[in-house]
């Protein structure tokens, strides 16, 4: 084999050595003698073989699940909660540089970081305000990873696990507030019937034909069930002038029997 051939064959070989590829996605850090010299950008790279070193780290979002962690609210209660979180690298120089994982260093965050706000907050407050838990989980985890170029985009609770007996508990609280509700629905239903009662007793008070009107009303009501047997009321005014004359007719045979 000829020298030339050799030769060629060897300058390709440093060639194809010195070549970098990066995928869109991925920027490459790299170190010349053991200090950080530049970061390789997106396409066909060259690397000094033997002196200078390349680490690819993804700029994708990475989304991390938080595992179940035991806390303990502020009234007392023990729940398990989970969460997930969205982050991705900025700067991938500090990502390499500034800790030794920045994945495990930002799962390892993440759930101390969420034990210790969960642990601030009420059983309450955790069921019905996530979002400003979520929000405070975010401030917390993206000032603490800042120094390594990682963005925290977002933090959301997943699942938090009541305990059997807080569950019951709840339930029957739930139950309790339905029937209060209840209770007071009825009770203004029937204070607002009241109210029309009066005023409708008010209305025929001062319309004696209205009263007429309403017996007549009901005996159309009476006689539309088939009964044989049909209660119509009368007005005592009916019965006065009756009364009054069996009274004037008392009155005389007492004093016809005084006078004999």
């Amino acid at each position: 084999m000829s020298a030339p051939i050799i030769f060629g064959a060897i300058a390709i070989a440093i060639l194809l050595a010195c070549i970098r590829i990066i995928k869109e996605y991925e920027r490459g850090v790299v170190f010349r003698l053991g200090r950080y010299n530049r970061n390789m950008e997106a396409g066909l790279n060259f690397l000094l073989p033997g002196v200078e070193r390349m680490l690819k780290i993804s700029l994708r979002e990475v989304v991390m699940d938080v595992p179940s962690q035991e806390v303990i609210t502020r009234d007392n209660v023990s729940v398990k909660v989970n969460a997930v979180l969205y982050f991705r690298v900025l700067h991938p120089e500090k990502a390499v540089i500034q800790v030794e994982n920045y994945l495990y260093g930002t799962s390892q965050l993440a759930q101390t970081t969420l034990r210790s706000v969960c642990g601030q907050a009420e059983l309450d407050e955790l069921l019905a305000e996530r979002e400003k838990i979520n929000h405070k989980l975010q401030e917390i985890i993206d000032l603490q990873t800042e120094p390594w170029g990682v963005k925290v985009r977002n933090v959301e609770l997943k699942q938090i696990d009541l305990p059997p007996d807080m569950q019951r508990a709840m339930a029957k609280q739930a139950e309790a507030e339905r029937e209060k509700r209840s209770k007071i629905i009825h009770a203004e239903g029937e204070f607002q019937a009241s109210q029309k009662l009066a005023e409708a007793a008010g209305v025929l008070a001062r319309e004696p034909a209205a009263i007429q009107l309403r017996y007549l009303q009901t005996l159309a009501e009476i006689a539309t069930e088939n009964n044989s047997t049909i209660a119509f009321p009368i007005p005592i005014e009916f019965l006065r002038p009756f009364f009054d004359v069996d009274q004037r007719a008392r009155k005389a045979a007492r004093e016809e029997g005084g006078e004999s």
